[in-house]
C-alpha cells in the first residue's frame, strides 16, 4: 500500500488549494508507478457545495502508461466539528479500473461507471450528479526547483556546524532572519541566481480527479482532513 500526506483544512474557509507532492520514491515504489503517488490535491469550490480531490500517480507518465487495474486508489476523508474533536465522521471514495482503463467509483451511496477517455473536461457523473470522476493523462502540475533545492541542502549543511550548538524546544536549530531570507531566497533561484527551472516540466502524470457534494464528506462538521492511499489485495 502507498499512502500519501494528510490534509486538513477548514473546507468552509478554504479557497486554495491544500496539496502535497513525493515524486522521489524507493525502489518498491518505484516498481510500480500506477500505484505511487505523486500528488494529492483537495479544495472546495467557490459556493462551498462541492470538494475537488485529485491523486496523481506514475512519475514521468508516457503516452502508453494505465492505471493498474489490481489496485484500488482510495480518497480517505474524514470530517470533524473542530480541530481538536476526537470524534468524527469517515468517507471513503474508492475508484478502481478495469483492462479497457473505464472506471469505477464510489462513496457513501454514490456510484459513477464508465469510460472517460470521450469526457476529457466533464468527466462522468453518478445518476444523481453528487459524485463525478474523470481520469487520464496530464502535465505535472507540480513545480520543483531541484537545483536550487541542492545549492539549499548544499548551504545548510555548510552552514550546519554553526547553527546546531543553538536549537529550538524540539531540537531544530534556530536560525535568524537574515539566514532564513537568505535560505528562502535560494529556493527562488537557480544555483548561479538566474531564474528557478522547474525539474517537472514536460513531465505528465496520470490523473484521477473527483468532484464531489461537501454533503457527503461533511457528516462529522465542517473540519474536514484528506489523505489517498493506493492499495493492492493481499499487500
Amino acid at each position: 500500500m502507498r499512502t500519501k500526506l494528510v490534509l486538513a483544512a477548514a473546507v468552509w474557509l478554504l479557497s486554495t488549494p491544500s496539496y502535497a507532492a513525493d515524486h522521489q520514491d524507493g525502489p518498491a515504489a518505484t516498481a510500480s508507478p500506477a500505484a505511487d503517488i505523486t500528488d494529492v490535491f483537495a479544495w472546495m469550490s467557490a459556493d462551498h457545495t462541492k470538494m475537488y480531490l485529485v491523486m496523481d500517480v506514475f512519475p514521468a507518465a508516457t503516452t502508453a502508461a494505465k492505471f493498474d487495474t489490481n489496485v484500488l486508489y482510495v480518497f480517505h476523508a474524514t470530517s470533524k466539528a473542530s480541530i481538536l474533536a476526537t470524534t468524527g465522521s469517515s468517507v471513503d471514495v474508492i475508484c478502481k479500473f478495469d483492462a479497457a482503463q473505464a472506471i469505477s467509483c464510489w462513496a457513501a451511496d454514490e456510484l459513477v461507471t464508465g469510460a472517460t477517455a470521450g469526457a476529457p473536461t466533464t468527466g462522468i457523473a453518478s445518476a444523481s450528479g453528487k459524485l463525478k470522476v474523470w481520469a487520464g493523462l496530464r502535465d505535472d502540475p507540480f513545480f520543483f526547483n531541484l537545483d536550487g533545492f541542492k545549492k539549499l541542502v548544499t548551504t545548510v549543511k555548510g552552514a550546519a556546524g554553526a547553527l546546531l550548538p543553538t536549537v529550538d524546544a524540539s531540537g531544530c536549530p534556530k536560525v535568524d532572519s537574515m539566514t532564513s531570507g537568505v535560505l528562502v531566497n535560494q529556493l527562488k533561484q537557480d544555483p548561479n541566481g538566474g531564474a528557478p527551472v522547474d525539474h517537472f516540466a514536460g513531465l505528465n502524470v496520470l490523473a484521477l480527479v473527483v468532484s464531489i457534494d461537501a454533503s457527503l464528506l461533511t457528516k462529522g462538521g465542517p473540519i474536514v482532513g484528506v489523505w489517498a492511499s493506493t492499495n493492492k489485495p493481499g499487500q
